[in-house]
């Protein structure tokens, strides 16, 4: 079965935004490390970065790469075109391989492969969605009790991690920011599709910004963005860009799924064989993860880049093995 047109600029809008957006990782880690050499961190609660052009660059790159994709799902399936998000992964790791001799350790590379198996097996057997044809339509789906009950427990989540967690953790354990990154794009991916069919409505002479409902989940997109970007800042600052990647993904697809499968209850069309190919596929992706985990430090040398090194109070100074 050949691609369609409408699929193959799809193909091609998804595969440049997975290039942007995987080289935005480098730039401004880049950038950060830069702002940081004369300023506060960002993973200490600076934002010296807002005055490095850099930074600033990594951020167009990024943006740029996200208008991308946002339009890729204008033309093609979410099946075709999410698993190409893996792209970014690779093309990041290899950058920063190169770029900021960040290196993973075998076992580390490993993890990354199973996680971008996990995660295309996933969304390679999810099913297909419905057919929006209106922001009140999404509106209505977004205000069953289903949604909404996810939608607390996820707004719960990120500000317990914001409010008892990033101060304890978030410099020890990678978890912590990219959990908040991964929990509020879920919402957010919801939003963006709201307002992506508002758009092309609109453009087709139906004019959808007339509604409350439009500029509700305009406001949820911009909010969301903006505590994403914060806290993927911190991330990329504080831990390994080879490892902030692909759990970056590999959380932000799978809770992305999740909510779109409760909001557009997609599971009512699946059958059992399905269901177990894609519990499969979460089974892979949190050995990958254990393993990105496990030998996210055994990769770079003790002595590597001041940035890269997680700080503490107090460093034992006795023996360290690697652990």
């Amino acid at each position: 079965m050949g691609l369609s047109s409408d699929n193959i600029h799809g193909l091609i809008l998804a595969v440049s935004s997975s290039i942007f957006i995987g080289s935005s990782f480098i730039i401004k880690k880049k950038g950060l490390m830069k702002a940081g050499a004369s300023g506060t961190r960002a993973g200490s609660g600076g934002y010296s970065y807002l005055y490095e052009p850099m930074w600033w660059a990594g951020m167009i790159s990024m943006i740029v790469g996200e208008v991308a994709n946002f339009a890729a799902y204008a033309y093609a399936p979410a099946i075709l075109v999410t698993p190409l998000g893996a792209l970014s992964i690779i093309f990041s790791a290899v950058l920063a391989h190169f770029i900021l001799e960040e290196r993973l350790h075998i076992f580390g590379m490993l993890g990354c492969v199973l996680c971008v198996v996990g995660s295309t097996t996933i969304v390679l057997h999810a099913p297909q969605e419905r057919n929006i044809e209106s922001v009140k339509e999404v509106w209505v789906l977004a205000t069953e009790p289903g949604f909404l009950v996810y939608s607390v427990i996820v707004l719960v989540l990120v500000v317990v991690l914001i409010v008892r967690y990033v101060p304890r953790y978030g410099q020890t354990h990678m978890v912590v920011y990219v959990g908040i990154c991964s929990l509020m794009g879920s919402l957010t991916v919801m939003s963006v599709k709201a307002v992506g069919i508002a758009l092309k409505l609109t453009f087709s002479g139906m004019n959808q910004f007339k509604y409350f409902e439009t500029w509700f989940f305009t406001v949820i997109v911009a909010g969301g963005s903006i505590l994403q970007v914060n806290y993927l800042n911190k991330a990329l600052d504080t831990f390994n860009t080879a490892v902030v990647s692909p759990v970056y993904y590999v959380m932000f697809t799978s809770l992305t799924i999740l909510a779109s499968m409760i909001m557009f209850k997609d599971w009512d069309s699946q059958n059992a064989s399905q269901i177990a190919t894609e519990l499969c596929g979460f089974v892979t992706i949190l050995s990958g993860t254990f393993l990105l985990h496990k030998t996210r430090d055994m990769g770079s040398p003790p002595s590597s880049d001041g940035p890269i090194v997680v700080r503490s109070p107090k460093r034992p100074s006795s023996n360290t093995s690697s652990d």
